[in-house]
């Protein structure tokens, strides 16, 4: 079964409707780089969804055509050297354009308008009043957790996260409580 959930209908939307329509979508650095091979016309433009590069691709190639064809010598050299540089730079910008894209995708379908992101989310501080908080929330917090240091942080303070919200214990800190319970269950039942 190569990848046929790509090809599912899930129009009832829901994340599985979501993560389809960004496979779909998505654009990969492979095939961008073999579209690049062919850089004279513009494919790898097009594929990154940039036709206005694309064209440019097209126009330059036609210029070094036209130019060859009406004026002898070394004037074709222009734009066809104008070409081979931009494709030297699209190299680079292959990279960036994709995960730029990517992200950018991600961004219009998960953050779409009218929606705002979850009630903790710690994504990226709206003002620098929050970040010097935080920051000074978080220092003195490792302040108190030095070393030689008895700390003042209490068994409260240490299920809190920076913003003074608890925290969820990691995975091994709730299978240790877990064990912890099913030890004190036995021991009040008397089995062993």
């Amino acid at each position: 079964m190569r990848k046929a959930w790509k090809e599912l209908d899930l129009e009832g939307g829901g994340l599985q409707a979501i993560n389809a329509k960004l496979a779909a979508e998505m654009r990969a650095r492979p095939p961008a780089y073999i579209a690049w091979i062919l850089f004279p016309l513009g494919l790898h433009r097009f594929y990154l969804r940039e036709p206005l590069g694309g064209t440019g691709f097209i126009g330059l190639t036609a210029a070094t055509l036209i130019v060859a064809w009406l004026l002898t010598g070394w004037w074709w050299l222009i734009p066809a050297g104008t070409a081979a540089a931009w494709a030297a730079f699209d190299l680079i910008w292959i990279d960036r354009r994709v995960t730029d894209y990517n992200k950018e995708l991600r961004k219009q379908v998960f953050l779409r308008k009218g929606h705002k992101p979850p009630q903790d989310y710690r994504g990226r501080y709206t003002s620098d009043e929050d970040a010097q908080r935080e920051l000074a929330e978080y220092q003195s917090i490792k302040e108190s957790e030095r070393a030689g240091h008895p700390g003042t942080a209490g068994a409260n303070d240490r299920d809190r996260d920076t913003g003074g919200k608890r925290r969820m214990p990691s995975f091994n800190e709730q299978e240790a409580m877990l064990r912890q319970m099913r030890s004190h269950r036995k021991d009040e039942t008397g089995d062993h």
